[in-house]
C-alpha cells in the first residue's frame, strides 16, 4: 500500500499495459476535425455523411456541447470505422467568422449536417445527448431507396407523397451510385424507389431510368432525360420535382425555413382558396422562376397566422395577402388584384433586392416616384401609391417571435 502510495503513476502505467495486453483498454478518443478555411472543402467533400459542431467558445451552451459530441463521435467511430463514411468536425465561429458567414451560423453551438460537402436544409434538431446524436447518425446510414421486389408493389404507392422511381439493370453500376447519392440528400422530400435486373427489365426497353410521379393519381409521370452520371444533372431534376416552388410554411417548419437565410414572399390565403395558391404559383413560375435561390416562395394559412396577420395590419378577411418578409421588416403587396399584371411581382421582390422597399420603410417613396406637386412627409402619399412603393408596416419581430406568438393564438 505505501508503494502505491509513493508511486501512483507506477501503478498505473502497470496496469495500463495489463489492459492494453488484454485488449480491454479504454477505447482512444475519435478524432474531432477542427475546420479553417484551408481545408474544410477537401474534408467536407471527401465525406460521405459529415456532421459539423458550429460553436464559440465564449458561449456556456457550447462549452456544454463538446463532451457530448465528442463521445457521439466515439461511439459512431466503432460502428462505422471507415473514416470517409462519418466525419465528425467542428468550426470555430469566433476564428473562422467566414465560414460562419458562409453558412449563415446565427447561433451557438449549431449542428449541421453535410453530404459529399453539400449542406443538408435541416440542421440537427434533436437532443444534445450522446445517445441522441449517435442515433441521428445511425438513422442517415440507413438506405433511403427501397428497393421493388415485383412490379405489383408499384400499386401499392402512396400517391400522396412525391414519388421517383429508378430502373437499373445492376445494382452495381455507376447509374445506381450517382441515384443513391441524390436520394439521400433528398430523403426528406421524395420517396425513393428502384428496381433490378430482370424485376425492371419491362421499364428497360431503352436502357435504364428513371421517372417521377408526382403527388395526385390522375398527373402524368415524367422522365428524366438526362444524363444518369451526371449527378449535378440528376440532382437538379430531383430536387425541382421534389421541392415545390411555392412550399408551404407552418409553425412547425418556420424556424427550419429560417435558417435557410433568405428573404420570403410569402401568400397568406384561406385554406379552401385553392385559386388564390394556384394563381400565386403560376405568377412565382412566370415572373420568378431566376430569383429562386434568392427568396423562398412560401404560402400560409390565414386562420392559423391569425396572429402574425395582425402584426402587418390584416385579418383573414383581408385574404388573399402577399408580403415579403425580410427578417428586419415585413412589406405588403400594394394589391393581390394586381398580381398578373406583367413584371409587377418581379418588380417588387428587385425593389426589395436593391434596398428601395427598405429605403421607402424608412423615408417614404423615392423622389423619383412622388407625384409632381406631393410633398414628402416621410410617409405615404395621400394619392395612389407608385406601382413599385409598398404599404408601410411596423417592424416585423424575429420570425421566431412571430411564430411562437401566432401559436399562442390557436
Amino acid at each position: 500500500m505505501k508503494l502505491l502510495a509513493i508511486y501512483p503513476s507506477l501503478d498505473i502505467r502497470f496496469v495500463t499495459v495489463v489492459l492494453l495486453a488484454m485488449g480491454l483498454s479504454t477505447p482512444g478518443q475519435a478524432e474531432i476535425t477542427s475546420l479553417d478555411s484551408a481545408n474544410i472543402d477537401d474534408v467536407l467533400n471527401n465525406a460521405a455523411v459529415s456532421i459539423v459542431n458550429f460553436y464559440a467558445d465564449w458561449c456556456r451552451f457550447s462549452q456544454m456541447l463538446h463532451p457530448i459530441f465528442e463521445e457521439s463521435s466515439n461511439i459512431v467511430r466503432e460502428e462505422f470505422p471507415e473514416t470517409k463514411q462519418v466525419v465528425f468536425a467542428r468550426v470555430d465561429c469566433d476564428q473562422h467568422s467566414d465560414i460562419a458567414q458562409r453558412y449563415r451560423i446565427t447561433k451557438y453551438p449549431t449542428l449541421k449536417m453535410f453530404r459529399n460537402g453539400m449542406m443538408m436544409k435541416r440542421e440537427y434538431r434533436g437532443q444534445r445527448s450522446v445517445a441522441a446524436i449517435a442515433d441521428f447518425i445511425r438513422q442517415q446510414q440507413v438506405n433511403p431507396v427501397k428497393e421493388l421486389q415485383s412490379m405489383e408493389e408499384m400499386n401499392t404507392l402512396d400517391r400522396s407523397k412525391r414519388n421517383i422511381i429508378a430502373y437499373f439493370e445492376s445494382k452495381d453500376s455507376e447509374n445506381y451510385n450517382t441515384y443513391a447519392k441524390v436520394a439521400n440528400i433528398l430523403r426528406d422530400d421524395c420517396t425513393f424507389l428502384s428496381a433490378f435486373g430482370a424485376t425492371s427489365q419491362a421499364e428497360r426497353f431503352s436502357g435504364d431510368n428513371i421517372i417521377y410521379k408526382p403527388v395526385g393519381e390522375s398527373i402524368a409521370e415524367m422522365v428524366y432525360l438526362g444524363s444518369l452520371t451526371n449527378f449535378d444533372l440528376t440532382y437538379a431534376w430531383a430536387q425541382d420535382k421534389c421541392v415545390p416552388l411555392v412550399r408551404e410554411i407552418t409553425f412547425e417548419n418556420g424556424e427550419e425555413l429560417t435558417e435557410e437565410g433568405i428573404p420570403f414572399l410569402i401568400l397568406f390565403h384561406v385554406k379552401e382558396d385553392t385559386q388564390s395558391l394556384e394563381k400565386f404559383q403560376h405568377e412565382v413560375a412566370r415572373q420568378l422562376i431566376s430569383e429562386k435561390g434568392s427568396i423562398n416562395f412560401l404560402h400560409a394559412d390565414c386562420e392559423k397566422f391569425r396572429h402574425p396577420l395582425l402584426h402587418i395590419q390584416k385579418t383573414p378577411a383581408d385574404c388573399p395577402v402577399i408580403a415579403i418578409d425580410s427578417f428586419r421588416h415585413m412589406y405588403v403587396y400594394p394589391d393581390y388584384k394586381d398580381l398578373n399584371i406583367p413584371g409587377k411581382l418581379r418588380q417588387f421582390v428587385l425593389d426589395l433586392h436593391s434596398g428601395k422597399l427598405h429605403r421607402e420603410f424608412h423615408h417614404g417613396p423615392d423622389p423619383t416616384d412622388s407625384t409632381p406637386g406631393q410633398e414628402e412627409t416621410g410617409g405615404e402619399a395621400a394619392s395612389s401609391p407608385p406601382e413599385s412603393s409598398f404599404q408601410k408596416l411596423a417592424p416585423s419581430e424575429t420570425r421566431y417571435t412571430i411564430l411562437n406568438r401566432g401559436r399562442d393564438e390557436l
